[in-house]
């Protein structure tokens, strides 16, 4: 079938800064879709004017009932860019969609600063947690961030404030192309600037002496989780974290989360990776959320259950961690679920789990290794190490 759908990306110069293909075929359209800026801006566009529908998973029913039409979605800038274009294309077959890119705000923010669009990290919380940008603040990093609202840029200054970023350079850019164009300049820590809602935020991170350093490759300070203590410890963190093989889009199955340590690790190593939580105790569940949302992961989904009840019905994963709960039958159904080239890492310290381990390596093969871990501490006026207790990691890839 050939494209009945146009997907046209419009900046704020209108209708007139469309290119001629463009512009034709809006002006050609029966039926244009979107927000009322996006109508605003080509006004002088003949056809019946829908508005987004409510709720927004409604838009591809609403433009499946005009099939047959000349229909036209308008969105801001490049519609494949943290916008409406890829929403569309994976429910619409992409032959039946022709796509019109206009100058991003992403690309027009990097001009206003003079930024290399290869040298910084395009980040967008429109509609989502703004909580997701705090996993990108490093020192000397350049972000561009499209925002939610007015009110964005002053909990991003908060966010820069509490981990040591307080001098961070802060410029909001609005209305950008247009004769309404705006600009607001500031630091993290001053922010106090009342700005349009609809804006873009480019941060130049600037880091403290004593800011807190949150690389993305695993291997967190324990000191900087919530917990009671129980958790899988920073080094055999890193070890766990780098063997289950974080991946764009992954999904990882944390099985007994407790503090949620190892499942927010895997989400701030990949961009857009995924992970489901189960954790019986409502505390540890607690902590699991604190540390999501201090880390940046909010959208780490947590299950109250035991296992393996608890896993039936999610969706298969790309990896699984069993660090609680582990039993053969757990096992079996973990296997069972986990994807093709799946990556599978089981934690034990007492015996009973060990010896559970070691007769499941018999049977899979994998890596079994044994993890040590001793840390200077001081021992009345002098240093002296103290051994934390050894873990016992069974590892393998699903083949």
């Amino acid at each position: 079938m050939s494209a009945w759908l146009h997907i046209v990306g419009i900046g704020e110069d209108g209708i007139n800064g469309l290119t001629p293909a463009a512009r034709a075929v809006v002006e050609a359209a029966e039926v244009v879709v979107g927000g009322g800026r996006h109508h605003d801006l080509s006004k002088n566009a003949n056809a019946e004017r829908l508005a987004w529908p409510s709720p927004f998973n409604a838009l591809i029913d609403t433009l499946q009932l005009h099939r047959g039409k000349r229909v036209v979605v308008l969105a801001t800038g490049d519609p494949l860019w943290y916008s409406v274009g890829a929403r569309i294309g994976r429910s619409i077959p992409p032959s039946e969609i022709t796509y019109h890119p206009q100058v991003s705000a992403f690309q027009l923010a990097a001009a206003r600063m003079g930024w290399s669009m290869a040298d910084l990290e395009t980040l967008t919380v429109h509609g989502r947690p703004v909580e997701q940008m705090i996993a990108f603040i490093q020192p000397d990093q350049r972000l561009l961030i499209l925002t939610t609202g007015a009110q964005t840029p002053a909990q991003i200054a908060a966010f820069l404030n509490a981990r040591g970023f307080g001098q961070s350079k802060m410029t909001v850019l609005a209305a950008m192309g247009g004769e309404n164009e705006q600009r607001f300049e500031g630091i993290a820590e001053s922010w106090n600037h009342e700005v349009p809602a609809f804006n873009t935020l480019a941060v130049e991170c600037i880091a403290a002496p004593d800011a807190a350093l949150l690389p993305r490759v695993p291997g967190l300070s324990d000191d900087l989780f919530a917990h009671d203590g129980t958790m899988t410890k920073q080094e055999v963190r890193a070890v766990t974290v780098a063997k289950l093989m974080p991946m764009r889009g992954a999904l990882l199955w944390d099985v007994g989360c407790g503090c949620g340590s190892v499942a927010v690790e895997w989400m701030r190593a990949a961009r857009y990776a995924r992970a489901v939580g189960i954790e019986p105790r409502a505390d540890r569940r607690v902590f699991a959320a604190q540390n999501a949302s201090a880390f940046g992961v909010p959208k780490l989904e947590l299950i109250n259950g035991t296992v393996p009840d608890a896993l039936h019905g999610l969706d298969a994963p790309d990896a699984i961690f069993i660090g609680g709960g582990l039993s053969r039958e757990t096992f079996d159904h973990c296997w069972q679920a986990l994807r093709p080239l799946g990556r599978l890492v089981c934690n034990a310290v007492t015996l009973n789990s060990e010896a559970l381990l070691v007769s499941l390596y018999q049977e899979h093969g994998g890596a079994l290794v044994k993890l040590s871990v001793d840390r200077a501490e001081p021992l009345g006026g002098l240093t002296a190490w103290k051994p934390l207790r050894p873990v016992t990691q069974w590892s393998l890839v699903k083949r």
